[in-house]
């Protein structure tokens, strides 16, 4: 049964066809998303459009930018981005050890100074208004340089636009890192806010 706000539409057509075998081909189903989004096909090519063309991104390392989308995503609240973000880091051959404590980063001591930064830049830019401080970049920018750091920042407001229509359109984890026996997520540290 379907948790999202909007019904998921029925995907039809040559490009709902290609659409769908890929899906399956790729994550063994058509992913809710898909159909939600189905809605508008202009939409759904644009983002689909963005995020293959961010996927084709180097001057950062993938590492760095998929512990960072899932901290956005931890901080946003949208199980559908943490639990696919840990499927990915697992079909990329990730470190998952530190893929399924990215919820709890801040507590947790499998993380380097550098994968610290990057989420707690993630996450400042996630805030609203955004509290990204010169020196959190200053510091990035010496560590990862002007390239990554620029490429860094776009990934992450696409993890943010992602994250925030998800939860909005009421897209939840549809399980994918269940699926394939992964260690389950570490659920995120409660903190008080100052």
């Amino acid at each position: 049964m379907s948790t999202t706000r909007i019904p998921k539409a029925e995907i039809t057509g040559l490009y709902g066809a290609l659409v769908k075998r890929f899906s399956r081909k790729l994550l063994g189903r058509v992913p809710d998303p898909l159909g939600v989004y189905w809605h508008n096909p202009a939409v759904l090519k644009a983002t689909m459009g963005i995020g293959a063309k961010a996927a084709k991104w180097n001057a950062c390392d993938l590492s760095l930018k998929s512990f960072a989308h899932m901290a956005v995503a931890a901080q946003i609240g949208c199980s559908w981005c943490l639990d696919f973000g840990y499927f990915q880091a697992f079909n990329e051959h990730l470190d998952l050890d530190k893929a399924r404590d990215v919820p709890r980063w801040r507590d947790s001591v499998v993380f380097t100074p550098l994968e610290s930064a990057v989420m707690g830049y993630a996450e400042a830019m996630t805030q609203t208004p955004p509290s990204v401080t010169d020196d959190m970049v200053a510091e990035l920018r010496s560590q990862l340089g002007e390239a990554a750091l620029v490429e860094l920042t776009a990934f992450i407001a696409l993890a943010n636009m992602n994250a925030r229509g998800n939860v909005a359109l009421g897209i939840e984890s549809e399980g994918y890192a269940a699926s394939w026996d992964l260690k389950p997520l570490a659920t995120p540290a409660l903190r008080s806010r100052a």
